[in-house]
Order: C-alpha cells, then sequence, then structure tokens
C-alpha cells in the first residue's frame, strides 16, 4: 500500500514540474510575442491557458483521490495539500501570460511606446525564480526555498523602472497614455508572477517544517 502511494505522490510531483513548465514557456512567450507584436502567436499562447487550467483540475482531482483513498497524516498531508495550492498559484501565473498575450492582441497594429528592453528582463527573471522553486518545492529544499523570496526585490525594481519610465513618456507625450497603460499592465502581471513565486517557496517550508507563514502579498491584480 505504502509503495502504490508513494507512486502517486511521485506522479503528482511530476505533474506539478510539467504544469510549472507550460507555465513558464507562456510566461516567457507571451512578453517576446509582445515584444516582436506577433499577434498569431499571442493568440495561441490566449488559447492554450485553456490546457493549463485543465491541467490544473485534473491535479486537484488526483490529489483529493489520494487524500479520501490513503488517509495520509503529518508530513505526507502536508505535501499534498501544497501540491494542490502550487497547482493553483500555478494557474494563476498562466493567467498573468495569458492576460500578456491579450494585451498584444488588444493593441492590433498599434506600435509600442518604445522597444522593450526591462519587461523581458522581469520575464526571464521571473521564469527562472519560479523554475527553482518549483525545483525546491520537489526536493523539499528548505535552505534554497528561504532564498529565492529575496530576489524578487529585482523584479519590483524592473516593475518601478517601467513605471517611471512611462509616466517620463505620457508626460512628454499625452496621446501615448493608452499605450503607456497597456505596458504597465503587463509589468504589474510579471511583478504578480514574483508574488506567487514566494508562496510556492513558503509551501516548500510548510511541508518541512509545519509552519505556515501568510505572504505579504497585495490583492491588487491585472489580468485583464
Amino acid at each position: 500500500m505504502r509503495k502504490t502511494f508513494e507512486h502517486e505522490i511521485q506522479k503528482l510531483k511530476d505533474s506539478i514540474l510539467a504544469l510549472g513548465s507550460m507555465v513558464e514557456q507562456a510566461i516567457l512567450d507571451s512578453v517576446d510575442a509582445l515584444k516582436e507584436r506577433d499577434i498569431p502567436r499571442s493568440q495561441k499562447i490566449y488559447d492554450d491557458d485553456e490546457i493549463i487550467n485543465q491541467k490544473r483540475f485534473a491535479i486537484e482531482n488526483a490529489v483529493m483521490i489520494a487524500i479520501a483513498t490513503q488517509q495520509p497524516m503529518a508530513h505526507d498531508l502536508r505535501l499534498l495539500a501544497s501540491i494542490l495550492d502550487v497547482a493553483g498559484e500555478l494557474e494563476r501565473m498562466g493567467d498573468y501570460a495569458k492576460g500578456i498575450a491579450k494585451i498584444n492582441i488588444i493593441m492590433g497594429e498599434q506600435k509600442l511606446l518604445k522597444p522593450l528592453t526591462d519587461l523581458p528582463r522581469m520575464a526571464e527573471k521571473s521564469a527562472d525564480m519560479l523554475h527553482r522553486a518549483l525545483t525546491a518545492f520537489i526536493e523539499e529544499d528548505v535552505k534554497a526555498a528561504e532564498s529565492i523570496p529575496a530576489e524578487d526585490d529585482v523584479i519590483d525594481a524592473l516593475y518601478t523602472q517601467i513605471y517611471h519610465d512611462m509616466i517620463t513618456y505620457v508626460m512628454a507625450d499625452p496621446t501615448g497614455i493608452e499605450r503607456s497603460n497597456w505596458l504597465i499592465w503587463a509589468a504589474h502581471n510579471l511583478e504578480r508572477v514574483g508574488d506567487r513565486v514566494t508562496n510556492i517557496c513558503e509551501r516548500t517550508i510548510f511541508i518541512a517544517t509545519g509552519e505556515m507563514e501568510e505572504a505579504d502579498v497585495s490583492d491588487d491584480e491585472m489580468t485583464i
């Protein structure tokens, strides 16, 4: 019985990694498509978000079955509950990528207010943090989980830089306010990815220690 349960746990971990990989790619692709103004690519990212949603629901269903049939205790129960939570975090990050794709679609033939530099850096940093946070989660690496959230300051600084840049552009040319807002929304979505990576790290610590502290995350979300 225990061997069967361990097999189910491994399958769930593999599913989390697969979902995480999908979300990482969606984040990177959504910003790259915006940078290149590739609307068909953005449409595909937007449509493919449904695949991410279905993957999340499949993980949730498998977790509920495992809890009902195996009646796990202590560490095992914390792990299953955390897998459930992380699946939800990943699905929400997928929504942020979908939101950025939608921005590109809405813009249509309009040009970007400026060439994108900081936004791709935000995407790369967010995806990198997510990848390492999921590795820490699967391996229950508390040391890594404790260190990764501090890197969110880099994402926050880039968001602030983009916001200030957009304000400067709008002050010089008020006709660009709508295009400025679109880029701010995109940056805000990436900033929220960093916040949710922190949540995953806290779940990793919870699995190992049984102690869970609420993340200091704003509820102000812009997914479009």
